[in-house]
């Protein structure tokens, strides 16, 4: 039988939906968007003053994509940093392509610097 005529499996399935769950809010895009642009780690105020939405609001997000691993949180004294995790970013595109059951997309070797493979 013919892989690409059935379905995912249930945990492959499972897991990628987490992901899509935590980018289906606007708030969350937007954070997504500028720590991935802005390319530093940003602390939540600063995050805040970007978003234009209430700390505890964006605290509540960060929260959410730091779970699935889209970010990366660094403690730095008593303020905590995000920064995007790019191996989780990388995968991202490919899970979307298997869900649609297109072609894989060939995957860039993980670096040493990557933790964490999968959101």
């Amino acid at each position: 039988m013919n892989d690409a005529a059935q379905p995912l499996d249930r945990a492959t399935a499972a897991e990628y939906a987490t992901w899509f769950k935590a980018l289906a809010d606007p708030t969350r895009i937007q954070i997504v968007s500028l720590l991935a642009r802005r390319g530093t780690p940003m602390n939540v105020g600063e995050i805040v003053a970007a978003v234009d939405v209430v700390q505890s609001t964006v605290s509540a997000h960060l929260k959410v994509l730091a779970e699935v691993r889209f970010l990366l949180p660094e403690h730095r004294g008593t303020a905590t940093y995000y920064r995007i995790n790019d191996a989780c970013v990388d995968c991202f595109p490919t899970a979307a392509d298997i869900v649609m059951g297109r072609p894989v997309p060939p995957q860039p070797a993980p670096t040493a610097s990557s933790p964490g493979a999968h959101p």
